[in-house]
């Protein structure tokens, strides 16, 4: 058949020229002739729609096995030629096989990260589980749920992203001011025991500074159970705060009020740079408040149809940056999201 006899000329004239190659320049050129788009042997499998069933088998058959081998000759040539290429260039003096290799640079966690990471790590130890939930929330979950109603004072403690234009309206939605309403969320779905901890980005509409960002991260906490007392809040802040600090840290607890909880209390630890004594960092106090907390109010067990009578909690929260600020003395919080390099590689 004259296409066959075509095939095996093209093959030795392929094979052929493959040798003479003696450029990676030269072998390109060879593959574009031979095996590119617009080669003969290109044209050749193209046609095959052209012959009988049985003929377009035949050619087909034999045109796959050319293609075969020259795809396997130009493998072994580029293989010759790129270490014939490597020989020459060291010989060359360009290429020194004995020096070190260049060093992948690796990236590293954000410290905000780090930090959730840690705290995160201290209460799973202690048995918590780690939740997370959406950052457009509810009014209902991120006020109403959490004993704070539209007439309540307490409102006027969050300066709030409202993505409805209606702040009126039962099911307005907003960027949620705290990470409390994911405690909501479990206690709808979940019966007691609960032990979680929440950690994720808040939102607050307030003039940014060096101790003010209107994007933060917060940790929650909140267990709910039989017989869960003060006692057992104090105990497991206590236990945290000297796992985050240092076994010797001095911790303080003062009432304080949060509508969420009653009764509310202020954690404190002994200042970092003063030891106590009194410095400008802590404000000549001695100490270092982290975080609020509280015992879950009653009518917050209610909303959620947990019988207070029967189950009581504990809640806490801290802002996530606050803590690698007292650790490090960072004097702005603007320098964790201004993506400088030069503060980042510290931690």
């Amino acid at each position: 058949m004259q296409i066959i006899t075509e095939i095996e000329s093209l093959r030795l004239a392929a094979l052929s020229e493959l040798d003479k190659n003696e450029t990676l320049e030269q072998l390109e050129s060879w593959r574009i002739r031979y095996l590119g788009k617009k080669s003969e042997l290109t044209t050749i499998l193209r046609s095959l729609a052209k012959l009988d069933l049985e003929d377009r088998k035949e050619v087909g058959a034999k045109a796959n096995q050319f293609k075969s081998i020259l795809e396997s000759g130009l493998a072994e040539k580029k293989k010759l030629l790129e270490e014939a290429a490597i020989i020459s260039s060291t010989e060359e003096g360009s290429l020194d096989v004995t020096l070190p290799g260049n060093v992948m640079t690796t990236g590293r966690l954000h410290p905000t990260t780090q930090v959730i990471e840690s705290i995160c790590s201290i209460f799973q130890n202690m048995g918590f589980q780690v939740v997370e939930g959406p950052e457009v929330e509810w009014d209902s979950y991120n006020f109403d749920a959490l004993n704070i109603p539209k007439d309540h004072p307490a409102r006027d403690m969050f300066d709030t992203f409202w993505v409805d234009n209606n702040e009126t309206n039962e099911k307005a939605r907003l960027l949620r001011t705290h990470t409390s309403p994911v405690q909501i969320r479990v206690m709808e779905k979940e019966q007691p025991p609960i032990r979680v901890i929440v950690p994720g980005r808040t939102y607050r509409y307030e003039a940014t500074d060096a101790t003010h960002e209107s994007m933060f991260y917060q940790i929650e906490g909140l267990a709910v159970d039989k017989n869960i007392t003060l006692a057992d809040l104090k105990g497991t802040l206590f236990e945290f705060c000297r796992l985050l600090f240092g076994e010797q840290r001095n911790v303080r607890f003062r009432c304080d009020y949060f509508p969420f909880v009653e009764p509310g209390v202020e954690v404190a630890i002994e200042c970092l740079a003063c030891h106590g004594s009194g410095c400008r960092l802590c404000g000549y106090s001695g100490w270092l408040e982290i975080l609020g907390a509280g015992m879950v109010h009653p009518n917050v067990l209610k909303r959620v149809n947990i019988d207070p009578e029967i189950y009581s909690g504990f809640a806490f929260g801290l802002g996530v940056e606050r803590i690698p600020i007292l650790q490090k003395g960072i004097e702005d919080i603007r320098l964790f999201y201004s993506n400088d390099l030069r503060f980042l590689k510290q931690f």
